[in-house]
């Protein structure tokens, strides 16, 4: 009769166990189903932030362009007023 109880207790640790890898078994299925969906959103947060990102540079270029050309046209300006600077000045003595 003693063999029964051994069995029973040896059956009891065997469903356990079983009990246990199952167990397990699905939260590791449902931890790399979260960290797949964490990934995905990651990838979709990076990807926006990169599209934000790039419109900035674009903007910065622009104005960096427009810039630029208003740096190039400001010499043209200056010599052109010394040039009318001039004139008048010989305007003003001849008169």
């Amino acid at each position: 009769m003693e063999w029964l109880g051994f069995a029973g207790t040896l059956i009891t640790a065997l469903g356990s166990l079983i009990a246990v890898i199952v167990t397990n078994k699905a939260n590791n299925v449902k931890m790399l189903h979260q960290m797949e969906l964490q990934q995905l959103n990651f990838k979709a947060e990076l990807k926006q932030a990169q599209a934000v990102t790039d419109t900035k540079i674009t903007e910065l270029t622009r104005e960096v362009r427009e810039h630029n050309n208003f740096a190039k046209r400001v010499p043209v300006l200056e010599e052109q007023m010394g040039s009318n600077t001039r004139r008048i000045e010989n305007l003003e003595r001849k008169a």
